[in-house]
């Protein structure tokens, strides 16, 4: 009995842990991203493998327009 209770609990917790690791990566590839990240080969690569989904730039839209990585007004380093 108590085995069955432990399979159940293993099995629970592998499961819900599937479904928020596909349900974060799915949040990611619909919100607003920066512009220094527009073009992440490394998350395309892990987004893609755990939701099955190419991410579609026609949703995403890039987030803060104007700030310090893309301001002309700081000074080459």
């Amino acid at each position: 009995m108590i085995t069955l209770l432990i399979a159940l609990f293993v099995i629970g917790w592998v499961a819900v842990a599937l479904i928020g690791t596909q349900a974060y990566f799915r949040g990611e590839q619909t919100k607003p991203i920066h512009e220094r990240n527009w073009r992440s080969e490394s998350f395309e690569k892990l987004a893609e493998s755990f939701t099955g989904v190419e991410t579609d730039y026609s949703e995403r839209v890039p987030a803060y327009r104007m700030d310090a990585y893309s301001s002309q007004m700081l000074p080459d380093a």
